[in-house]
């Protein structure tokens, strides 16, 4: 009976921390994105390459940890 309850909270904990962290990862994201503005600011094609290629290592990583991906449409929500 016990385990019932801790794997209903470990269920509820990760559900709690995902949605936070990975909207969180997506406004951070936007935020990135915003640098591509040329009107504010200056940047050449190695830099964008470089932020590029550090953000899809770690998305790399993240996928690999999980074995799968997930499709969002700017917004996250496990239901």
């Amino acid at each position: 009976m016990n385990d019932t309850k801790d794997e209903r909270n470990s269920r509820a904990k990760f559900k709690t921390l995902a949605n936070n962290r990975v909207n969180k990862a997506l406004q951070t994201l936007k935020l990135i994105g915003n640098l591509s503005n040329k009107r504010h600011y200056d940047y050449d094609e190695e830099d964008a390459k470089k932020i590029l290629k550090a953000l899809e290592e770690e998305l790399k990583a993240v996928k690999q940890k999980f074995n799968k991906s997930t499709n969002t449409n700017g917004k996250f929500k496990l239901d």
